[in-house]
């Protein structure tokens, strides 16, 4: 792995995008002047301390590839950024994984209180299905169901709170190669997933060229997640903005314990190599993409 991973034109999009995501998350999350603002100002607080913004990111360009208006994408780049930080506010209350640490800052519930971190990500899931709603994200009602849905579907039971109810159950789980990939690809996959099939909606693109940005996704995060698995191993705590060898500690079966670090590394290698190739009816309109699924497995946080 190396020290810089991010390519500088992959630098320079994503300080782009993260930036017009930001003052766009900033508009819709105001703090009003009543006795609620305290969970807005923890909603703020979880949403706008940085992060990599992957998610949007890959909203911005898979709907790039179908020259879908920005105006429209970033409110979706938005929703799925708010699903994504309440599942972190969430997973890091005491009662799932009990962390301190989130993006190098105290975690919601350590900047406030677990009851108001609670209700933050509460708050964030509900606004994003808000947002996704609106007609400034669409013209068209049945695209904005769609989302609605597809958004719906990524991030409930039958994915991401789903692959989250076998993760909290892992270290009792008998859990096999197979296994781990299945929670994997519900925990973290189904929402890369909306994320990249996300421009494909708004564009109306159905067919092959859906399938095609399925399929990356579907590799991406798997070699987003054995990536993460390798930084719990090899990652120093203060690089990643979190605390590490949690999964050994809690005797959780991984991808580097299952298949061992080296074989871990390679597989996150060739699922990389496989993403781009699932992007080739784009041509060169792809190619952050195919920088996106690099920088995975090679990144240090």
């Amino acid at each position: 792995m190396t020290n810089s991973p991010l390519s500088p034109r992959l630098a320079d999009a994503l300080t782009v995008i993260s930036r017009s995501v930001n003052a766009e998350l900033d508009r819709l999350l105001p703090v009003p002047e009543s006795a609620d603002a305290r969970v807005h100002e923890a909603m703020r607080y979880a949403t706008l301390d940085g992060g990599k913004r992957l998610r949007p990111f890959l909203v911005m360009q898979s709907a790039s590839l179908f020259n879908v208006a920005e105006t429209a994408a970033i409110r979706v780049a938005c929703a799925i950024e708010m699903v994504h930080c309440y599942s972190l506010v969430h997973d890091d209350l005491p009662c799932m994984d009990d962390d301190d640490l989130r993006r190098g800052r105290p975690t919601c519930h350590k900047k406030f209180d677990e009851a108001t971190a609670l209700l933050a990500g509460d708050a964030l899931l509900t606004k994003a299905f808000e947002v996704l709603a609106n007609p400034a994200t669409h013209s068209d009602p049945a695209v904005r169901c769609d989302l609605v849905a597809d958004l719906a579907h990524a991030s409930g039971g039958q994915g991401m709170v789903g692959g989250q109810m076998i993760d909290l159950q892992a270290h009792t789980l008998d859990l096999d190669v197979a296994g781990i990939t299945r929670l994997q690809q519900l925990k973290t996959g189904r929402l890369f997933s909306f994320s990249c099939e996300a421009g494909a909606v708004l564009g109306k693109a159905h067919g092959e060229l859906r399938l095609a940005l399925r399929n990356y996704a579907h590799d991406l995060g798997l070699a987003f997640q054995i990536a993460d698995d390798i930084l719990d191993v090899e990652g120093d705590a203060a690089e990643v903005g979190k605390a590490v060898q949690k999964d050994a500690d809690a005797g959780k079966a991984t991808f580097v314990s299952l298949l061992g670090l080296d074989r871990a590394k390679a597989q996150a290698a060739m699922l990389a190599d496989q993403a781009c190739r699932h992007l080739d009816p784009f041509g060169d309109k792809a190619d952050l993409m195919r920088d996106v699924a690099r920088y995975v497995v090679q990144r240090r946080s």
